[in-house]
């Protein structure tokens, strides 16, 4: 049985993905690990007994930080942002299948942003409303410049969903007498589902874990990762890094969650196909 010899390059990158897999995951385990320190734990290692104590402490008044009224607004905040961009995504990706004037203008005027850095479009669209005689907040000032991020992304995804769509289908649908309403409800849309289920999980984990354009929009309450940033300076305990934990079973518990229904629909299309 002949075995392909591994090149010098095969090595290099193999190194090169260990090390980005070690910088990825090795903060999150030493704060996984340390969230379970004894009720008498510090912040640092060796651990002073194992124990669930300052998870049960999330849910009690904190002297410093509101987790359960960050978490509601950056939980909404997302929500919010994932079904605009999902809506608004789809409608760019139908528009731009046909070329008209002006696209490419607005194709560069859409995906802007996002060579921009963050906190100044933060800071613009403060500076926008406090001037505007408006108060800055989660539901609007926050809202918008969370879609200037999310957006780009969402419509580049489906200009490549769209780009790789063939239109014969549609074409056979109308053929059979469909309307273009229903050519797109039980043609397109099923098709392009397990996309718009990627943006949207895009959208609401890119407008989650979002701290620089939050940091001059949010108004006078903080969402999740402002409160958590604030709390570095403030909160001497291991409920920090409990919460960190229970954030990040949060993120990946959605990212199961919606790789489970692009599953199911792939299953159920495959099966009507």
């Amino acid at each position: 049985m002949n075995h392909e010899k591994r090149t010098f390059e095969f090595y290099v990158l193999a190194a090169f993905f260990l090390i980005f897999v070690l910088f990825l995951y090795g903060p999150l385990s030493a704060i996984l690990i340390l969230s379970f320190q004894g009720p008498d734990g510090g912040l640092t290692f060796p651990l002073n007994g194992v124990s669930v104590h300052w998870f049960f402490n999330l849910f009690e008044k904190q002297a410093v930080g509101d987790f359960g009224a960050s978490f509601r607004r950056s939980f909404t905040l997302g929500l919010m942002v994932m079904v605009v961009t999902v809506v608004v995504s789809l409608l760019a990706g139908l528009a731009f299948r046909r070329r008209f004037r002006g696209s490419t203008v607005l194709f560069y005027a859409t995906v802007a942003s996002l060579v921009v850095p963050s906190i100044i479009i933060s800071l613009g669209i403060g500076v926008v409303f406090q001037q505007s005689g408006l108060k800055p907040a989660f539901y609007s000032s926050a809202f918008g410049a969370h879609l200037t991020w999310t957006l780009p992304f969402g419509v580049l995804i489906m200009f490549a969903v769209f780009n790789r769509f063939s239109p014969a289908y549609e074409e056979a649908a109308r053929d059979l007498g469909a309307t273009s309403w229903q050519t797109f409800r039980h043609v397109v849309l099923p098709m392009i589902a397990p996309s718009l289920i990627g943006v949207g999980l895009f959208g609401f984990t890119l407008s989650y874990d979002e701290f620089a354009r939050t940091l001059m929009t949010s108004g006078s309450y903080n969402t999740l990762p402002l409160e958590i940033y604030g709390m570095t300076t403030n909160v001497t305990t291991p409920v920090l890094y409990a919460l960190g934990t229970v954030t990040t079973l949060f993120s990946f518990t959605i990212i199961l969650v919606a790789l489970g229904i692009m599953l199911m629909l792939r299953r159920r299309q495959a099966k009507t196909s």
